[in-house]
């Protein structure tokens, strides 16, 4: 198989705009982790994109953006060469559910989740309602116009289609967010504080199904009201009772597309784990998958291809727990 790799920031897609050191940092470690994977693979040809600003790959070979190329015309390129194309982007501005349309516009295989799926994991509020619809217990996610419950305590406020952390704050009380979501133009959303680690899940999805490869925790620090990612322990707790694998084939069997790799954030509530979203991509946890469990995740994926059926739902036994340190709050 011919695949194309394409990491967003760090394969050019921001085209002549800066390029932020810490968003391109994690992009790379993405990117590294994944290329590693597959050059392991026997069979698989890989080809990836490269930023120029960025110190080039070696034993892997790349395509750079040319003068005014923009990203979408990039990955076209770069899906063009290949049998299959692999999709690593934030969902904001729909930048990924652009990259798997035009995958499929160019008749190529798509390794990732379908466009629909991304389409609607891309809006929290969306997917807060979808699941909640479904009886998955998620957080409440409340947009502007929504009767905002006067709940004490605190509340979290971020950008409905953002990745991470990213514009992620603290906010006092139920009326300075009621006033915060009616005084910005971006589209933002509202959730009340939950008591509660913060965890990821990393699953392998298809079929309707899913796999629970890990539950990570997040460490985060909140600092004047802004929350950032400082790092990830992958493979950090146990799921001895269950409990998480189950609520992974719910939301599976609740969100049609949902292929591959797929992240979950989500808060273990005295009540039980609750959803905070859903991250149809590749994410920062990836990295430590290898490491703490001695897996080939990119081989799991693709193996997918060839059985043609869902995921048997289980997760790899044991291991030991791999830290990822971060300096910045994306992409987990």
């Amino acid at each position: 198989m011919n695949l194309f790799v394409f990491e967003f920031v760090s394969g050019g897609g921001l085209g002549g705009a800066p390029l932020p050191p810490d968003l391109a940092r994690e992009g790379d470690m993405m990117l590294h982790a994944l290329l590693e994977d597959l050059a392991a693979l026997p069979g698989v040809c890989v080809r990836t994109s490269r930023d120029p600003r960025l110190p080039p790959l070696s034993n892997v070979r790349t395509i750079a953006p040319g003068p005014g190329e923009d990203a979408v015309a990039l990955y076209a390129r770069g899906a063009a060469t290949a049998d299959a194309a692999w999709p690593i982007a934030p969902e904001t501005g729909g930048a990924l559910e652009a990259l798997a349309r035009r995958t499929l516009d160019v008749g190529k295989i798509l390794i990732g989740c379908s466009p629909a799926a991304i389409r609607l994991t891309t809006s929290k509020r969306a997917t807060a309602h979808w699941l909640h619809a479904a009886h998955v217990p998620t957080v409440p996610t409340f947009g502007n116009g929504d009767a905002l419950p006067p709940l004490p305590g605190a509340w979290i406020v971020k950008p409905d289609d953002g990745a991470g952390c990213d514009g992620t704050v603290v906010v006092s009380d139920w009326s300075a967010v009621r006033d915060r979501l009616a005084a910005e133009s971006r589209h933002l959303i509202a959730q009340p504080w939950i008591d509660g680690p913060a965890l990821s899940l990393s699953l392998l999805c298809g079929g309707g199904r899913a796999a629970l490869l890990s539950c990570n925790r997040q460490h985060t620090r909140i600092a004047a009201g802004r929350v950032t990612l400082e790092a990830i322990s992958v493979n950090a707790l146990a799921d001895r009772s269950g409990q998480l694998a189950r609520l992974a084939g719910r939301i599976a069997a609740a969100v049609p597309g949902l292929w591959g790799y797929v992240g979950v954030d989500l808060v273990l509530s005295a009540q039980g784990p609750m959803v905070l979203e859903i991250n149809p991509r590749l994410t920062t946890s990836y990295c430590g998958l290898r490491s703490a469990l001695g897996i080939n995740a990119a081989g799991m994926v693709l193996d997918l291809l060839q059985t043609g059926t869902g995921v048997a739902s289980h997760r790899p036994e044991g291991g030991t727990t791999a830290l990822i340190p971060l300096a910045v709050d994306h992409g987990d």
